[in-house]
């Protein structure tokens, strides 16, 4: 007779009732290497029938099927299936993300083409050598209206200023070809535009409108990236060694203790997981704020910024503005020449082809604000039920994959044996895991790159506030101002190059034309975007935070 210490013989008595009807016959372990060839391990070495387990490093140690390298196999097996748990949930939420963005790009670009299109058919035939003239200067529009929503460094204000520039500057050389007009005659006329108003009441309105529909739109197609991107990041991080003993425990030492139809109990596996993903459930706070502010951009843009009217009628408002400046063609000309002077007479004679173009022109647009409606509905529900993914985690992790018993369940795997599991569910979050029964939890140090991703999240929320208020944003370097590496969806390097001017009366950008997104919330006029040594210094003072702490118990 083998002789143990008292203290395996008390683990023995504890787990009397699991050896059944068995008696003092030692259990087979077919099971157990039915289940460990199933995983792609050798049976070489697997124990035919119980063996004492003194051995046993994770699992309880009373009799057991499983030998030091069985249990090693294990625990690497239950670290790679819970991780790929982990991105299996992950690809869920990024597939949703994914597919709204993908339907909301596809909606927007729709409207820009078919504004584009429209301008393209209906411009020649209407205007015609006033048209076919200047089609560059409306190519360019709409090239740079594209860049802009992509993301580009340029500042959609000042694009809409020199499209109106460039504009009236070919439009009054073309409806005055019996003028000489120079560079500098053009300069005077650029400087005295907005005083009178060739256009109408056209570019004001259109820059105010369209700048914050634009505004709303990229930022909205933007923040889905950034989450989208958060979520594949976290993700892949990997586990803990003292989580991976935790999970193997969870899954695989009830195989080993011969208990192999014994479920996990539910607030046992609840445990596991919070203490697993105790960093991961930080991010809900920011996360929740993130999709609140995707769901108020998208009411915007079904709402007051109106991006289908707006978006959808740009040819339209140019058409207006054109014929504003056809209609009162003598009385601008008369102003021009009262503030710069007269230019000298030209050899060239009067366009009669103008003057069978002059007349007001009038051009409709498709609605498909249905359309839009449809999908900022869909979205808001998609978002609405993303909300509390990360705390919602690890109840939907131990139901769904683990396959953990019920509440009430008094025989189910408890961690040592079957039976009902006592210990009281832990909070969520990294703090509320210092008394984890189940996983042992360093709270002073929080993981990096899941702090990085949360900073990652305020940053795209402060920037949807200002959006959401009409503010614009600064997206350079969107992904890399916190994780060190892009997320693969910004703009190619040819098109996020600054606008270079192209002729001497367009003004040059002014780098606060418009208010920029701070680092803390939404701010006034004088925001500006939050630079990215700030982000640096803030994740350097968090790493030092974390490890402060562990310095004054040492």
């Amino acid at each position: 007779m083998r002789v143990f210490p008292w203290g395996f013989w008390l683990l023995c008595v504890a787990s009397a009732p699991a050896r059944g009807d068995s008696g003092s016959k030692a259990r087979s372990c077919a099971e157990v290497r039915q289940l460990y060839g199933a995983k792609g391990f050798s049976l070489s070495g697997v124990p035919q029938a119980e063996i004492s387990g003194e051995h046993l490093r994770i699992c309880p140690q009373g009799y057991t099927c499983c030998t030091s390298e069985m249990e090693e196999n294990f625990a690497n097996k239950s670290q790679s299936e819970f991780e790929a748990m982990m991105k299996e949930a992950g690809r869920s939420v990024q597939a949703t993300l994914t597919a709204q963005h993908r339907s909301f790009d596809s909606y927007f670009q729709d409207l820009l083409n078919k504004s584009e299109k429209a301008l393209y058919d209906a411009f020649p035939s209407i205007y015609g050598e006033l048209y076919t003239q200047n089609v560059k200067v409306f190519k360019d529009l709409y090239s740079e209206l594209r860049r802009y929503y992509r993301s580009s460094n340029i500042n959609l204000e000042e694009a809409l200023n020199e499209f109106w520039t460039r504009l009236l500057e070919r439009l009054f050389k073309l409806l005055n070809p019996q003028y000489h007009i120079s560079d500098e005659y053009l300069d005077c006329l650029a400087k005295h535009a907005e005083q009178h108003r060739p256009f109408g009441d056209v570019p004001r309105e259109l820059k105010v409108k369209a700048t914050r529909a634009f505004i709303a739109a990229r930022s909205y197609a933007q923040g889905l990236l950034v989450g989208s991107d958060v979520v594949r990041r976290v993700s892949q991080v990997s586990l803990s060694q003292e989580c991976t003993r935790a999970i193997m425990k969870l899954l695989y030492c009830p195989h080993c203790r011969g208990m192999a139809s014994a479920r996990p109990c539910n607030n046992y596996c609840l445990n596991v997981v919070k203490g697993c993903l105790a960093n991961q459930a930080d991010l809900n706070t920011e996360w929740r704020f993130l999709m609140d502010s995707l769901m108020g951009v998208a009411d915007r843009i079904h709402g007051p910024y109106s991006v289908d009217t707006v978006i959808g009628t740009i040819h339209v408002r140019i058409a207006e503005a054109i014929s504003n400046l056809q209609e009162n063609r003598d009385s601008i000309t008369s102003k021009v020449f009262q503030g710069c002077g007269n230019p000298k007479i030209s050899t060239k004679g009067s366009s009669s082809e103008d003057k069978k173009r002059r007349g007001k022109v009038t051009l409709e647009a498709k609605s498909s604000a249905q359309a839009l409606e449809m999908l900022v509905l869909d979205a808001k529900g998609n978002l609405t039920a993303l909300k509390t993914y990360w705390i919602t985690l690890p109840s939907s992790l131990c139901s769904k994959k683990v396959l953990a018993s019920s509440g009430s369940d008094d025989k189910c795997w408890n961690g040592m044996t079957k039976g009902s599991y006592l210990p009281q569910v832990m909070g969520d979050g990294l703090a509320n895991q210092i008394n984890n029964p189940e996983v042992e939890v360093d709270i002073t140090k929080p993981d990096m790159t899941i702090r990085q991703q949360i900073m990652q999240l305020k940053i795209m929320t402060n920037r949807l506030g200002n959006a959401n208020i009409g503010n614009d944003v600064d997206f350079q370097d969107t992904s890399d101002d916190v994780s060190g590496s892009g997320s693969g969806d910004s703009c190619p390097d040819d098109l996020c190059g600054k606008r270079l001017s192209k002729s001497p009366s367009t003004r040059q950008p002014e780098t606060n034309a418009i208010p920029k997104q701070s680092g803390h919330g939404v701010s006034g006029a004088s925001s500006r975007s939050l630079p990215s040594a700030s982000l640096l210094l803030l994740l350097l003072l968090l790493s030092v935070a974390a490890i402060a702490p562990q310095r004054l118990w040492r």
